[in-house]
Order: structure tokens, then sequence, then C-alpha cells
């Protein structure tokens, strides 16, 4: 896999064109950056940006005026190939805050493993309801130490609306979910993103991120995916390395409120 390739093809499709992300936003083209807008519980931000120098600080002040009048929070997805090179800085001057930064990895589904592999004891079992949801937000909150939600009712939507762009599963230790993963799939760009896959503390290092990975990896390859595509933190990212994805980039999101 050529790096530069899948990167540009992953800006081309993922980023410049866009589809809504979640059921009932809209994806919006302004000059040189392409946004998303919807209600308080959606994702709502920029995804793209093709700014020069002359014109970066113009631009973000409109993006800054724009959710502003619609009262809502932002973000601003930023990567370290974007242009210009200051993109953070100028981001931080217009009163953004960063985020940790995540590795942006990406790997050919046919290089990677597809045989779930799991501890004694445990299963996966699909999330399609609400009490799924619910199972997955307690995994997550073992996982990530925090409730989340604005995640739940996101999620909810997308089963309601949108079944068929996403895909859910919940690694059960009997009764007790102790790791929760979703794949988001984007029809006819030939790219599937990975999302969550935290495990509660003491599960963690018995293999369930890794076959949450090759479970999904599985379905994708079976729907006609050719990509997987993960932000991941430092603790996600050498597992990832080693299962075959490559560190393509980097993403900080740069968040910004209504005021």
């Amino acid at each position: 896999m050529d790096h530069d390739d899948v990167l540009a093809l992953f800006d081309d499709r993922i980023r410049r064109n866009a589809a809504p992300g979640d059921p009932g936003v809209r994806v919006e083209r302004d000059g040189a950056v392409v946004r998303q807008v919807g209600g308080e519980d959606s994702w709502n931000g920029v995804v793209w940006s093709g700014l020069d120098e002359a014109g970066a600080d113009a631009a973000i002040a409109a993006q800054v005026r724009h959710f502003a009048a619609l009262g809502l929070e932002f973000e601003w997805k930023a990567y370290s190939h974007d242009r210009p090179a200051d993109l953070g800085e100028r981001l931080l001057a217009a009163g953004f805050t960063a985020e940790p930064a995540e590795a942006l990895m990406i790997a050919r589904i046919e290089d990677l493993p597809t045989d779930v592999v799991l501890p004694e004891g445990v299963r996966l079992q699909p999330v399609t309801d609400e009490a799924g949801v619910d199972l997955l937000m307690e995994a997550h909150e073992q996982a990530f130490g925090r409730e989340l939600p604005r995640l739940r009712e996101r999620i909810l939507d997308h089963l309601r609306h949108g079944p068929d762009t996403v895909s859910m599963v919940v690694a059960m230790a009997g009764d007790r979910p102790i790791s929760g993963a979703r794949m988001e799939l984007n029809p006819g760009t030939g790219f599937a993103g990975l999302w969550g896959g935290g495990t509660a503390p003491d599960w963690r290092g018995r293999g369930i991120y890794r076959a949450l990975v090759a479970h999904r990896a599985r379905l994708a390859a079976d729907l006609g995916y050719q990509y997987l595509q993960v932000d991941a933190s430092d603790q996600s990212r050498p597992i990832l390395q080693r299962l075959g994805f490559a560190w393509v980039s980097t993403t900080t999101p740069y968040l910004r409120g209504p005021a």
C-alpha cells in the first residue's frame, strides 16, 4: 500500500467529498471549507479545508461566526498534512482548544487478519437495539472512565434512521459488557471507520481489542470495502501497527464553543 496514494484517496473521498456522518445532518461547502452541521447531539465541525496563508484567518473567522449564529459548539478536525502548515496555531489564536492528537491509521483490508480469537468465557454480541446500545455505553464507561450521553444519542439515531451505515458489537464476559466497538460505513468510498474498542481495565492485555478489529475487518470485507481507517490513541496505535495498519498522518481536534 502506497501511503501517499491512500492518504490522497482518504482526503478526497472522506474529507473533501464528505457525506453526512449522522442521520439528520447536512454537509455544506463554504469556499475552501467543508463542514458538517446538525443538532446539538450531532457532530458539528469542519472535516476538510484547503486554505492558504493569505486567506486562512478569514476562513477560520467565517466558520466561527457561522456556528456561533447557530448556537453550536463545533470541532475543526485538522490534520498534520493540512495547509497552511501553521493551521493549528491559527486555530488556537482564534479561540479554539486543542484536544489530544491521534494517529490517522489506514490499512488495506486484504492485508489484515480476520480470525477472531477471544479469551475463554468471552463472546461477541451484535448491537441492534436500545438495550444493546446501553451495553455498549456501559462498556465504554468502564474503558474510558466517563459517561458519553451525546454519543449514545448519536448511535440511537443511527439505528433508527441509518442502520445500514453502522455496525456495532459488544464483548461480553457472562452478563458483563467488557468492551465495545462500532464500524461506520461510508458507501461508495471504499473506506470504513473503526471507533471505540476500549476495554475494561481488568480485561486488557488479553487480545480483545485485536479480536474486535478482526471481527470488523471481516464484516467490511464481506461488504466489499477496501480500507479501514482509525483515529488511534497512543494505546491502540502499537497494536494496530502490528496488525498491519500504517500511520499516514496525525489528526488533532480543535474545539470551540458558540460564544
